[in-house]
């Protein structure tokens, strides 16, 4: 018998998508949503879960794209710890940076999810957003009121009643949500059910939006993009001159520029000089990205952005355990929280997410399944070219990361 827990999260924009600015509103006074522990670096820890994760995807998968959002992940493994006890939970709130648990750390973390929830259900006036969750249950499997409660009352999860013994009709039912939840972005999130799933828990996230200032696609024309010295493709170059947020970070050995969303929203685009991707991973954490939003200066200059699309798709039980969530995957999980039977471990936990950057913005959509089974400075020109692989990061507020990429060889480039 399985338990599955399943996450997802899609962020899209009409003519281009860009990230979760969630407290956006037109004309009127926003407020502030606090900043997520899991995605910023908690002073009692040296813990930095989001960078933690990107190096640790990057060297599960070299030379290849990478791209996921921490958020949707940072919410699977939070909602995963209401339900583990002992080692099991202590694992999963150390590798987020928290405290003991039990503490304010923990507690914290759950009611910043909350509240952002809560925002995020705000009508919006200049953009299509939701965030929410859901769980699909096996009716004759008895799930801990206690646990079920607490994900409808801190986490606004819908609940459905679910047949597993027909697990085609199961796995449409799941997909069928998904698909509705993401305006079709996430169409079979939810492969290869089987009569002994006992439930899957869903977290989707929908968004709408565009950049501030668009690029003019008559602009746009074939370039070369180097993805080593001995591989060049053509990708269409995006091209505007404009006034950007930038910096030379000389430590890290890279240009940063700042392109902003509309709402409270900016993508980040790192390009590291040649053969310096490595040390510039190195060097990512918060202390880095915080240095680089208060040090960004205005500059007028030509930039040259790839028209590109990426995907990546991770078996999350093959990295965790390098993070230091171990037992959740092995006959040592304890995961009494969610029910009264002892034997229960996640089997899989898998995470997709796709991007796509074009004239009018970014689209984005990811999505998280984890199955759980009983156990048996100074521009040196006026242009600056992305031609080379990159990083690329979403910040929402100037401090929670919704999303962080590599770009190694933009998808569609054809070989030169």
């Amino acid at each position: 018998m399985q338990l599955r827990l399943l996450f997802c999260l899609a962020l899209l924009c009409p003519q281009g998508l860009s990230l979760l600015a969630h407290h956006h509103h037109s004309g009127r006074t926003r407020r502030t949503v606090p900043e997520l522990p899991v995605v910023t670096t908690v002073a009692s820890s040296n813990r930095n879960f989001t960078f933690d994760l990107f190096r640790a995807l990057a060297a599960a998968s070299p030379n290849q794209n990478i791209f996921f959002s921490p958020l949707s992940i940072s919410m699977l493994l939070a909602m995963i710890s209401l339900g583990a006890r002992s080692n099991t939970k202590a694992q999963i709130l150390e590798c987020l940076g928290l405290g003991l648990q039990g503490g304010p750390g923990e507690e914290e973390l759950h009611q910043a999810f909350h509240r952002l929830l809560q925002e995020l259900r705000q009508p919006r006036e200049d953009l299509q957003l939701s965030l929410g969750n859901a769980l699909f249950i096996k009716p004759e499997v008895h799930i801990l009121d206690s646990f079920l409660s607490t994900m409808r009352t801190l986490y606004l999860a819908d609940t459905f009643p679910t047949n597993f013994q027909n697990p085609e009709e199961a796995q449409k039912q799941i997909n069928d949500y998904v698909a509705k939840q993401t305006k079709g972005k996430i169409a079979d999130l939810v492969k290869n059910l089987d009569s002994s799933e006992i439930m899957v828990l869903v977290n989707y996230i929908f968004f709408k939006a565009k950049w501030e200032t668009r690029f003019n696609p008559e602009y746009t024309q074939k370039q070369d993009f180097h993805v080593t010295p001995e591989t060049v493709v053509q990708v269409p170059m995006m091209r505007r001159e404009d006034g950007y947020s930038f910096l030379l970070d000389s430590n890290l050995n890279c240009k940063v520029v700042g392109l902003p969303y509309q709402g409270n929203a900016t993508a980040l685009f790192i390009l590291p000089d040649e053969g310096r991707m490595e040390k510039v991973e190195a060097g990512l954490n918060q202390e880095t990205l915080r240095k680089w939003l208060k040090m960004f200066t205005k500059r007028k200059f030509q930039l040259y952005l790839p028209r590109f699309s990426i995907e990546g798709s991770y078996q999350l039980e093959k990295v965790l355990p390098k993070l230091g969530i171990r037992d959740i995957f092995t006959s040592h999980a304890d995961l009494t929280g969610f029910t009264n039977h002892s034997n229960v471990h996640v089997s899989e936990m898998v995470h997709k997410a796709t991007v796509e950057v074009d004239e009018s913005g970014t689209k984005a959509t990811a999505a998280t399944e984890i199955v759980f089974t009983f156990r048996s400075a100074h521009i040196g020109s006026r242009m600056i070219m992305f031609n080379r692989p990159f990083l690329m990061m979403i910040v929402e507020n100037s401090r929670n990361i919704l999303f962080l990429g590599k770009v190694i060889r933009p998808s569609g480039g054809d070989l030169s």
